[in-house]
């Protein structure tokens, strides 16, 4: 599931970033620590894709 996770983390990290710009443009500071929070989340998740989809380190 890397490819999954790399392509799922870059989406919530979008939709984290709009949220936060978003609320920042409204003054909504919920909104924004919302948006915060997703991109935080989409960064880990993309990150994971990243080593689960990356070469494996093995020795032979």
């Amino acid at each position: 599931m890397g490819i999954e996770d790399t392509a799922a983390g870059k989406v919530k990290q979008i939709k984290g970033k709009a949220n936060d710009i978003a609320g920042a443009a409204t003054g909504d500071t919920a909104q924004q620590i919302k948006g915060k929070a997703e991109k935080a989340v989409g960064k880990v998740q993309e990150e994971v894709g990243k080593e689960t989809s990356g070469p494996k380190n093995r020795e032979d």
